[in-house]
């Protein structure tokens, strides 16, 4: 069992002003700041934004990504809307996956460190 992850940031302030109110939209709030890093979380920080200055932005898909799970859809779509909104490119829209599982409802998204984020839940039929 994953008990959290951390990806690296460029700019721990921009990736902080971008982070924030889309993971705030599942119910992850900034739990913890100290000198460069910053965790989000409900109760304790399950997810880590890792200050890298020498990170270089990826342009290529290297294939790896990090799931996080919503509520609802209409979370997954508010969170999606208001990435790219806020300068995320689009991985892939808001939708169901079949292919994964027939109640799987997913979007994924890429911030301006080229990390991949998705955002998932299960939709009752």
């Amino acid at each position: 069992m994953i008990d959290h992850v951390s990806i690296g940031v460029r700019d721990i302030g921009s990736a902080t002003s971008f982070y924030k109110p889309i993971l705030e939209i599942i119910g992850l709030s900034k739990l913890v700041e100290k000198t460069g890093t910053i965790g989000f979380g409900k109760r304790y920080p399950e997810f880590w934004l890792n200050h890298r200055p020498e990170k270089s932005k990826m342009h290529t898909d290297n294939g790896s990504h990090l799931c996080l799970r919503a509520k609802n859809s209409e979370s997954i779509d508010k969170f999606y809307k208001l990435a790219l909104d806020l300068g995320a490119a689009s991985g892939s829209e808001p939708g169901y996956r079949p292919e994964y599982h027939a109640s799987y409802y997913a979007c994924f998204i890429v911030d301006a460190d080229g990390n991949h984020i998705e955002i998932v839940t299960f939709v009752s039929n």
